[in-house]
C-alpha cells in the first residue's frame, strides 16, 4: 500500500515540479490558468462525474450528513487554531478542512477496493465539492458579505453541481456528444490543477513553522478522529465507513492553493500544506486503512 500510495501522488508531484520549473523559464499567467481551471474545466470534471455515478437516495444522504460533520468540526478546529493563533483565517483555514478526495481518492479508492468503493468517494468529494465552493469561498473573500454571497451564486462549479445531481436523480440524458465533451473536458482539470500549483510555487514563500505542524496535525489525525465519529453517529458500516475515514485523513485538496489566488488571496501557506500533506501521504494513507479496518 505505501508503494501504491507513493505511485498514485506521483503524478501530482511531478505535474507540479513541472509547473514550477516552466514558470522559473517562462513567462506563465497565472490567473489565467486559475481561471480556465475554476471556470471551465473544473466544473465540466464535477458535472460528469455526477452524472456518470450511481447514486441511491439513502446512502447519499449518509455519506452527505457524515461529510457534513467532518468538515464542520475541522472548521471549528481550525477557525479557534487561527484565533488562538492569531493567525489569517482566509489563508489558513481552508487546506485544513478541505482534503484531495477527488484527483487522489478516487483513483485510490477504484484500486483499493472496485468501482463500489470508487462510487462512495465520487458522492464524498462531490458533497465535499458544495462547501469548497460555498463555505471555502466565505473564508477566504472574509465572511458573509454581498461580495462573497454574489461570488458564490456566480460560482461556475456550484452550478455545475447542482446540475449532477439534477440529471442523476432525475435520470435526464444529454446526448453523446455532449457527455464526450465534458469528459474530455474534465480530464484536463487534474492535470493542470497540479501544474498550476506549481506555477504558483514559484512566487511562494514556504511556512516551514509549528502552524504547518499544527495544521498537519489537524488535517491528518483530526480528519480521521472526526470521520470516525461521523461514521458512528450516521451508522455507516463496511465500505462506505472505511472511505469516510480515509477520505476524512486524506492530503490537503490542491484547489485550497489555488481557489485564494482565484480571489486575490495569497496561497503561500495553501501551498504549502498541499505539497508537505501529499508527500507525508505516502505514509499517512496506507495508516488510514490499517486503522480503518
Amino acid at each position: 500500500m505505501i508503494a501504491y500510495s507513493f505511485m498514485q501522488m506521483l503524478p501530482i508531484l511531478l505535474l507540479s515540479l513541472a509547473g514550477y520549473l516552466f514558470a522559473r523559464v517562462y513567462t506563465i499567467n497565472l490567473d489565467t490558468l486559475v481561471i480556465l481551471i475554476s471556470d471551465l474545466l473544473m466544473p465540466a470534471l464535477v458535472f460528469i462525474s455526477l452524472y456518470h455515478s450511481d447514486i441511491h437516495a439513502s446512502l447519499v444522504f449518509d455519506l452527505a450528513g457524515a461529510t457534513t460533520m467532518v468538515v464542520v468540526l475541522l472548521a471549528l478546529t481550525s477557525f479557534l487554531y487561527a484565533k488562538a493563533f492569531r493567525l489569517d483565517r482566509r489563508t489558513f483555514m481552508p487546506s485544513l478542512i478541505f482534503m484531495n478526495s477527488g484527483f487522489l481518492g478516487i483513483p485510490l479508492m477504484q484500486l483499493w477496493g472496485g468501482v463500489a468503493a470508487m462510487n462512495l468517494i465520487v458522492i464524498y468529494d462531490q458533497i465535499q465539492t458544495i462547501y469548497i465552493f460555498t463555505l471555502g469561498i466565505l473564508i477566504i473573500t472574509g465572511g458573509l458579505t454581498k461580495k462573497s454571497f454574489a461570488t458564490i451564486v456566480k460560482s461556475p462549479i456550484l452550478w455545475a453541481v447542482f446540475a449532477g445531481f439534477l440529471f442523476r436523480i432525475t435520470d435526464l440524458t444529454i446526448p453523446a456528444p455532449l457527455v464526450t465533451s465534458f469528459e474530455f473536458a474534465g480530464n484536463a482539470a487534474p492535470p493542470l490543477a497540479a501544474f498550476t500549483l506549481g506555477v504558483s510555487l514559484k512566487s511562494t514563500k514556504w511556512h516551514l513553522d509549528r502552524h504547518i505542524a499544527g495544521a498537519l496535525l489537524i488535517r491528518f489525525v483530526g480528519g480521521f478522529l472526526f470521520g470516525l465519529l461521523a461514521t458512528k453517529i450516521f451508522g455507516l458500516t463496511g465500505l462506505s465507513r472505511s472511505v469516510v475515514l480515509v477520505a476524512s485523513a486524506l492530503p490537503s485538496a490542491v484547489f485550497t492553493s489555488v481557489l485564494p489566488i482565484r480571489y486575490g488571496v495569497r496561497s503561500d501557506f495553501g501551498s504549502t500544506m498541499v505539497i508537505l500533506s501529499t508527500i507525508l501521504g505516502i505514509i499517512t494513507i496506507p495508516l488510514s486503512f490499517l486503522l480503518a479496518a
